[in-house]
């Protein structure tokens, strides 16, 4: 697979004055549709040191755009954790049980009912929310891109009986997660477990997640498994002084969880992929062409982000614009 050469050192100014030239390019080649490109650099590849992670959620028009500070918490023995029904609209969430001020009923809302209840955990970690989770005081960020798939599955009390969506995932690694890696693979894990649901809007059914720590980054692919009560998952380290673009499609190839340094994810994965003649054992497991349904809406709707992204990036490289399948053909570098 293709790698982004050797170590690049970016400035943040740099970083942020690149994802603000993406934005124009995303209007012109799409102006019905809206789409998220995230962004992750790692320590190594900026001027200061920092891990930086960037977001733009553009939503469908009507996100609730509050940002929110949830506090710290300590919890009794037994007690347990609400899982709700994610919606992106305003209000997102109207409830008490969080502590946020801002989450509480107002005028003649009423607070909403859980889908179903996880086992808390002694201490959860303050952090910053929006759609999805931010940052927490561990300094552990995320970003996020929701993905084309080949499974969907529905969520509990709404015609099927996964529990975890992108957003309360992202909100149980803020909370419990002190590195990325243990971000990633506590998603993972309460996917597997209790069931995974995406979009399922003309976005796709699965979703991407960057991962950063001040000390690395990951990039974290899921989508439901074929029985709409698990989950398939694999997350990739990214290179030390490497940049990485996510831009609405998976970009994971060739998944190797023997290197458990770089790679972790469900080991289901290989045997769904088997089963349903996806792959043949011996052949390199190339999960975007696997598990993608490749770009929605348009070709280019994605390929034309990396290509631009990746351009401005490095521009001594010169990318390829044009491809034929951007699911099957890889173009661009992780």
């Amino acid at each position: 697979t293709m790698r982004t050469p050797g170590p690049q050192r970016l400035a943040p100014q740099l970083l942020q004055s690149t994802i603000l030239m993406l934005l124009p390019v995303l209007v012109l080649l799409a102006p019905s549709v809206d789409g998220c490109t995230t962004v992750l650099a790692t320590k190594d590849a900026t001027e200061d040191g920092s891990s930086l992670a960037a977001h733009s959620n553009d939503g469908e028009g009507t996100t609730d755009p509050r940002l929110v500070v949830v506090p710290a918490a300590d919890h009794e023995d037994g007690a347990m954790r609400e899982i709700h029904y994610a919606l992106e609209e305003y209000p997102r969430y109207v409830d008490k049980s969080r502590g946020v001020k801002e989450y509480y009923p107002t005028g003649n809302q009423t607070a909403r009912k859980p889908i179903g209840h996880i086992p808390q955990v002694p201490h959860t970690y303050k952090y910053f929310e929006e759609t999805y989770g931010v940052i927490n005081e561990k300094q552990v960020g995320i970003a996020e891109s929701t993905c084309s798939g080949i499974f969907g599955a529905k969520a509990a009390g709404h015609g099927g009986t996964a529990l975890m969506s992108v957003d309360t995932l992202s909100q149980l690694a803020m909370e419990r997660a002190k590195t990325a890696r243990e971000a990633v693979e506590l998603m993972g894990a309460m996917a597997e477990k209790y069931g995974f649901y995406g979009a399922g809007s003309f976005e796709g059914t699965a979703e991407s997640l960057l991962v950063i720590d001040p000390h690395e980054g990951w990039v974290f692919h899921i989508l439901p498994d074929p029985t709409g009560t698990s989950a398939i998952w694999v997350a990739q380290r990214v290179p030390d002084g490497h940049v990485t673009v996510v831009p609405n499609i998976f970009v994971i190839r060739v998944v190797d969880l023997d290197d458990d340094k770089n790679f972790v994810g469900s080991r289901s994965m290989f045997d769904i992929a088997k089963e349903r003649g996806l792959w043949t054992p011996g052949t390199p497991f190339d999960f975007t062409a696997i598990f993608s349904e490749g770009e929605y809406v348009h070709k280019y709707y994605c390929g034309r982000r990396l290509w631009r992204a990746y351009s401005l990036l490095d521009p001594s490289q010169e990318f390829p614009s044009e491809y034929d399948d951007l699911r099957a053909a890889s173009p661009y570098p992780f």
